[in-house]
């Protein structure tokens, strides 16, 4: 029944994905892209509560810094570059260090004195830098890269160029990593990564048009899946961007192993029902399996942790559907070639590899755990990393102005202290006094180059005159609503710190540091880098949280599916060979990891988890049929190794291709990604083999003495695979062997 529909049908599926790709396509094209620094922050916690208060109160205040070398002495041309980009739509208001320093002197604020505060923020020690504080409007954040571009056409229009002029802030950053992690950048390394996929397909199947159909059926659930987030209102961002990976991986695996099942019943009447028949059952598991680790990821507080997890089920599912659904379309309308399958060329002979592990199984697996368990030591030392600038090419224009500025004018980082002087009415010298003790507590610290607010507009002592007094109030209060300093009435007043890069001590400490220092229920600190470095421990522990959690309900599935708690237990070691031997030496190293490398331990349990149910799932088989663990093994590993090891080589081999990409995720992905396949095939086709062969056999009363027994194990030979005959007759002296 089930061929008879593919054969009336499978026309139209491949005509419907080939006609439905170019719309899907178009669809996936236009999910915008979205790496907003902070959405990394959680949404419900204390310090996000804090900072989107102090977001409502002073505005987000998206700055952007341009430095021009020498700008000092040419004050006309800073001027002049400053009124050109003031003029952008996007731009609310520049500061240059002219327009500074003319308030500090309407404020009577001594020469000496306006430098002093300057220096460090719009201009330098040694006075040949100046900055331009560019100030983005509500339209400019919502377009943070035509406000990037626009600056630097300005800056171009008064040729300002290469090394005499450096941009820098978070706009530019947040706009750099939207153009290095969109899909039309990266889209170069995709294609190579297919080419190289379509190679090795080609050199497994051995036919072009069967080759082409599988990749293409691989590029339309990858669109098809990008399509579904757009409908659903997604943003890509650079951890999304591994999810056309996954789709590939995931696809392509069951698209190889069902192209192996037909070929392995070739000689059944109806080879196509009878492949569907032993492939669905694991297939189903691992996509329900894979799909349950995926959606636990949903449960953090992250935003792309959550979008990452919904994307990822989504794409797990229609992974099967391609891969279980239209990969026997393609096979009906171009079958497979008995006479290629019993010519006996396999394009990988595991005969000789099986035959070696199953009969050295004990001390294959002693050393296989040893090296899981030495490696997984490391997972105890791994330590995460989550700086937007590590994201950077470090040769890219950008990575180099950040520095230069940091290095050279002022630091971009920085600590926002809120003052809350309640509904007391307290004369405003009295707060200006009291904000200048509480900066001259906050400099104290070693972290901190440089703070501001309100009060550094005004002189070190007011005048002895009240009226000179009252006219310097009285005109600070007509500026008011032009201040970035003070909120709801002068309740609220505001002293932003900015912290030196070349600190020591990560931003969480320097902010537990100074809300020790400052010691005041009424002063709040909050800030995005600071809260991001805190945040990113809670990143961290939530994302093992539910990978524990769905390492655990994934056992449970294995136990019910198996019907056994002892070989489910067994069958999930494997899965766990990826995460230790990989994550494991990153821990040894001390290289730390960012959100991008987490993600991809979800991905990989789920490929560990495909390659074990389908070994598992053709051992029971075998160990029904003859009661020996080590030769069911042995055939299981012949039956399965195949697919298993083709799928791991051809997506392992694309995967490095994207190590080429000047974009760090992708770089860091493409090898976490081939890697994680690498150590994925040592749990499934190494350790699993080798831990099941040691299995007791089963008893003589058990096996083979009643006529039931008999008459199965007479079914099984007939539907086992064309070559697993041969080779089951040659090694029937070897059926009783399990040397540990």
């Amino acid at each position: 029944m089930i061929s008879s529909f593919y054969k009336k049908y499978s026309r139209q599926l491949i005509w419907g994905v080939f006609c439905t790709l170019p719309i899907l396509t178009i669809m996936a094209e236009l999910l915008p892209s979205n790496n907003d620094i902070e959405t990394w922050l959680p949404k419900d916690s204390d310090v996000r509560i804090v900072y989107d208060r102090f977001k409502a109160e002073f505005g987000a205040e998206e700055v952007v810094l341009v430095a021009v070398q020498g700008g000092l002495n040419q004050t006309s041309l800073v001027e002049a570059t400053a009124g050109r980009i003031e003029a952008l739509p996007t731009v609310r208001q520049c500061w240059t260090p002219q327009r500074l320093k003319s308030i500090l002197h309407e404020f009577k604020v001594e020469p000496a004195e306006i430098d002093k505060r300057l220096n460090g923020l719009l201009m330098n020690s040694e006075k040949n830098v100046a900055g331009i504080l560019v100030l983005l409007s509500d339209t400019g954040i919502k377009n943070r890269a035509g406000t990037v571009e626009g600056i630097r056409e300005k800056l171009e229009y008064n040729q300002l160029t290469g090394n005499e002029v450096q941009l820098a802030g978070a706009p530019v950053v947040i706009a750099e990593l939207d153009r290095l992690g969109s899909q039309k950048n990266n889209k170069k390394f995709f294609i190579i990564t297919l080419l190289i996929s379509l190679g090795l397909l080609y050199y497994s199947f051995r036919e072009w048009k069967k080759t082409l159909a599988t990749l293409g059926l691989t590029i339309w659930a990858i669109n098809l899946t990008t399509a579904m987030i757009y409908l659903g209102g997604g943003e890509m961002n650079f951890i999304l961007g591994a999810l056309s990976v996954m789709v590939m991986v995931f696809t392509l695996a069951i698209s190889i192993h069902v192209h192996h099942y037909v070929a392995s019943c070739i000689d059944e009447p109806d080879p196509l029902s009878a492949a569907l028949k032993i492939a669905w059952k694991p297939c189903v598991l691992a996509t329900l399996t894979t799909t349950i680790g995926l959606f636990s990821l949903t449960v953090s507080e992250i935003g792309p942790v959550i979008q990452f997890g919904y994307a990822a089920s989504v794409g797990t599912f229609v992974s099967l559907i391609t891969g279980l659904g239209l990969t026997p379309a393609v096979l009906t309308l171009w079958p497979i070639d008995p006479k290629t399958v019993h010519s006996g060329k396999q394009r990988w002979n595991f005969q000789r590899c099986a035959n070696w592990l199953i009969d050295h199984s004990g001390r294959v697996s002693i050393a296989t755990i040893m090296l899981v368990m030495i490696t997984g030591v490391g997972l105890f030392s791994l330590r995460t990393k989550i700086d937007p600038l590590d994201f950077l090419p470090a040769e890219g224009r950008v990575i180099q102005d950040v520095r230069a500025v940091q290095n050279n004018l002022t630091e971009l980082d920085s600590i926002e202290a809120i003052v809350d002087f309640g509904d007391e009415e307290i004369p405003f010298i009295k707060k200006v006094e009291h904000i200048r003790k509480l900066e001259a507590i906050i400099q104290q610290h070693p972290a901190v180059r440089h703070t501001m607010s309100l009060a550094s507009f005004f002189p070190k002592q007011f005048p002895e005159s009240p009226f000179e007094t009252a006219r310097l109030l009285s005109h600070a209060q007509s500026a008011h609503g032009d201040n970035d300093f003070t909120s709801d009435g002068e309740r609220l007043w505001r002293i932003s710190a900015r912290i030196s890069s070349d600190a020591d001590l990560p931003q969480d400490q320097v902010y537990d540091e100074l809300t020790a220092m400052i010691d005041d229920p009424n002063v709040i600190l909050t800030g995005v880098a600071p809260l991001l470095r805190r945040a990113q421990n809670q990143i961290f522990t939530g994302f093992w949280e539910s990978f524990s959690m769905a390492f655990v309900i994934i056992t449970v599935v294995m136990i019910v599916s198996l019907r056994s708690i002892k070989a489910g237990l067994v069958a999930m070691v494997p899965n766990l060979t990826p995460i230790c031997i990989v994550f494991g030496i990153l821990g040894w190293y001390q290289i730390p990891i960012d959100i991008g490398i987490m993600m991809t331990a979800s991905i990989a349990l789920g490929i560990a988890v495909d390659g074990t149910f389908h070994f598992l799932v053709r051992y029971q088989s075998q160990f029904r049929l003859t009661g020996n663990s080590a030769q069911a093994s042995r055939d299981s590993l012949l039956m399965t190794g195949e697919p298993i090891f083709t799928a791991a080589v051809i997506t392992g081999a694309g995967m490095l291709a994207l190590t080429l990409s000047n974009f760090v995720p992708t770089a860091r992905f493409g090898y976490m990604m081939t890697s994680l396949l690498v150590a994925a095939l040592v749990g499934d086709l190494v350790l699993l083999p080798c831990l099941l062969a040691l299995r007791p056999e089963k008893s003589e009363d058990q096996n083979g003495t009643d006529h039931t027994d008999t008459e199965q194990s007479s079914q099984g030979q007939q539907h086992a695979p064309h070559f697993l005959k041969q080779q089951q007759r040659e090694t029937k002296d070897q059926s009783g062997k399990a040397v540990a």
